[in-house]
């Protein structure tokens, strides 16, 4: 994961990386969920076509943001 964390912050403040773990086979899952403290920095990321690391392409995707504002509100 920090080799993670070090690539994606050269886009911006990274606030978490997590790299799920396969208690079946021992090895990491094949994806890893990044959180970056601005939107902009999320921006960043998806200015570049394409990021390699340690010889993978990586394939990316931006998950909605979620508020709990927004949660709160539909409820009423």
């Amino acid at each position: 994961t920090e080799e993670v964390k070090e690539y994606f912050s050269q886009f911006g403040s990274v606030r978490r990386c997590q790299l799920p773990f396969d208690k079946d086979t021992g090895f990491h899952r094949r994806y890893c969920w990044i959180k970056f403290s601005t939107p902009q920095d999320v921006q960043n990321v998806f200015q570049k076509d394409s990021h390699i690391l340690e010889g993978a392409k990586l394939a990316l995707k931006q998950q909605p943001r979620r508020r709990r504002s927004q949660r709160r509100n539909q409820s009423e």
